[in-house]
């Protein structure tokens, strides 16, 4: 189980969220044909793979987390035959596509979740998690929903009460109503779950981005049972679909990627809180984790890089020769957006830290021209705080900012208002732009094999409360030095003298950073800038 896709590689993703990306058919929701006819557009950002959010038949009373047909894409997005243009569409321009995955529960409304509820027995009564008695809900360690069903019993929740958990089986029994892992209602459950991704992958897909991926076996406090399952499925799709990938939304990779065989897992603040003092708080506010409550990429330069750095370097050397870190921009879960509250050149250089990391990066959708969300809204589909990110996608100055011909009393979600548009159309002309400036670094990233994904990694410069940010990208004989100043002052540090042999050549950012006296190599960088230079 090594066999990691040679396409993840170069890999740079592009996460949509369909219903707020490009609406084709004026009804104020973003589609999969409005998404088709942006793929130029994306495919100009340099990215080559798209994290679709879901898309599958749903009451939408958590955004499509709550699915009611795993084969049907939803009406409100088009058909299976649109999504199968978009596969097609996508391919043509050497883009893969990547669905969202609703592994370890269901909607209220899906057919099998009905046929369970009912008293008699048939071949759905175990596909859920139900309790024995309709009146023991505080007794199953999980969220209990009561009164539901005909059947006279309680059944678990996995997230909101309308998304009862399908029954992977628990990996420690307690109660008489649990049911082991092998028990056939979990043994038909695993088996669909792996003809659904079946059905999407021949129709194109190259792999999914499995939401909640730890939850799926109960009373599994150490993960391995559910790690187990997905090992499972890693040699499936070895075998069947190779060329296919596993995305975990579980934030641990040591156990997701070295024990559960996943291609990836999210570096998320939920799991891994060192991620939160670059640029976000565990909570997903815009503010790091120090003691003043700074982030590293903050002007005010009283972040800390050690906060990130020495639990990074520990779940690195992990799984570095297993799989990749996902490192993204934001997610429709993290709120507020990268871009509040943010310029262009404190952008330039979150971008260029992404881009130039190990593993596998991540845009969602907007953060690469700025896109601030929109504060105060009430809950959408089950949002609450996070639906501030997830408005629509800001294209030009027309109308609903280009996203929708429709009445704006009828867009899925409010526009930011104008004048605080930051727009495609108003950026692709400025050298100096955010997205101009995105675009720049994908490249960079896809000319130089050493910043790819499974290049090495080495910290130069990184002290505790102090600035820059020095490191070395190195695979074979291609070595990339990378120094970051998010700060709004000057800074200089001294090299190792085993570092440089001969004048290295600049290829992105600050000219004469580089200077060489009395036998030293130091690098001194302006406030809030970068230097990437070739050793």
């Amino acid at each position: 189980m090594n066999h990691i896709p040679h396409w993840l590689e170069q890999a740079i993703f592009y996460q949509i969220y369909p219903q707020s990306f490009a609406d084709s058919n004026s009804d104020g929701i973003g589609d999969l044909p409005g998404l088709i006819q942006k793929l130029d557009y994306i495919q100009s950002l340099g990215v080559n793979a798209i994290w679709l959010n879901p898309c599958f038949d749903s009451p939408f009373m958590d955004a499509g987390y709550d699915v009611r047909d795993y084969y049907t894409v939803a009406p409100r997005y088009g058909t299976n035959e649109d999504m199968k243009h978009l596969l097609d569409e996508a391919s043509k321009r050497e883009i893969r596509i990547l669905l969202d995955l609703v592994a370890g529960h269901t909607s209220i409304e899906h057919p099998w979740f009905k046929e369970s509820c009912r008293h008699a027995v048939n071949p759905y009564t175990d596909w859920y998690i139900w309790t024995d008695s309709p009146w023991g809900w505080a007794d199953s360690g999980y969220c209990t929903i009561s009164g539901h069903a005909e059947r006279p019993a309680s059944f678990i929740a996995n997230f909101f009460y309308h998304q009862p958990a399908l029954n992977y089986g628990y990996a420690h029994i307690d109660r008489p109503w649990q049911q082991p892992v092998d028990a056939p209602g979990p043994r038909a459950v695993r088996a669909e779950m792996r003809n659904i991704m079946g059905f999407w992958l021949e129709m194109g897909a190259s792999g999914f981005r499995v939401d909640m991926a730890g939850s799926l076996v109960k009373n599994d406090a150490g993960g391995q049972a559910t790690a187990a399952f997905w090992r499972e499925t890693r040699k499936w799709l070895e075998t069947e679909h190779p060329d296919a990938v596993l995305i975990s939304e579980w934030a641990n990779p040591r156990l997701s990627i070295g024990e559960g065989g996943f291609h990836m897992d999210f570096y998320l603040p939920f799991g891994l809180p060192g991620w939160a003092s670059l640029f976000r708080m565990p909570d997903g506010s815009a503010r790091g984790v120090d003691a003043d409550g700074r982030n590293f990429f903050d002007k005010t330069g009283k972040g800390n890089i050690r906060a990130f750095l020495d639990e990074y370097i520990e779940v690195y050397q992990a799984t570095k020769k297993l799989g990749h870190l996902a490192f993204s921009t934001g997610n429709h879960d993290l709120s507020p957006r990268l871009g509040y509250c943010r310029d262009a050149e404190d952008l330039e250089l979150i971008f260029l830290f992404l881009l130039t990391m190990p593993g596998t990066p991540f845009i969602y959708y907007g953060d690469e021209i700025g896109l601030r969300g929109v504060d105060g809204l009430p809950s959408k589909e089950g949002a609450y705080v996070r639906t501030a990110v997830r408005t629509p996608m800001q294209w030009n100055d027309g109308p609903n900012a280009g996203f929708s011909t429709a009445s704006e009393t009828d867009l899925y979600l409010p526009i930011l208002p104008a004048p605080g548009w930051r727009t495609v159309s108003s950026q692709e002309a400025d050298p100096a732009s955010t997205l101009n400036r995105v675009r720049r670094l994908t490249q960079l990233r896809k000319d130089h094999p050493a910043l790819c994904a499974s290049g090495e990694f080495e910290p130069l410069y990184a002290e505790m409360g102090q600035y820059p940010f020095v490191y070395l990208r190195s695979l074979d004989d291609e070595h990339i030095m990378v120094a970051l100043n998010p700060a709004d002052r000057p800074v200089e540090v001294t090299l190792p003298d085993r570092l440089i042999s001969t004048k290295p050549e600049l290829l992105y950012g600050c000219e004469d950073s580089l200077n060489h006296q009395g036998g030293k190599w130091t690098i001194g960088l302006p406030g809030v800038s970068a230097a990437v230079y070739r050793l």
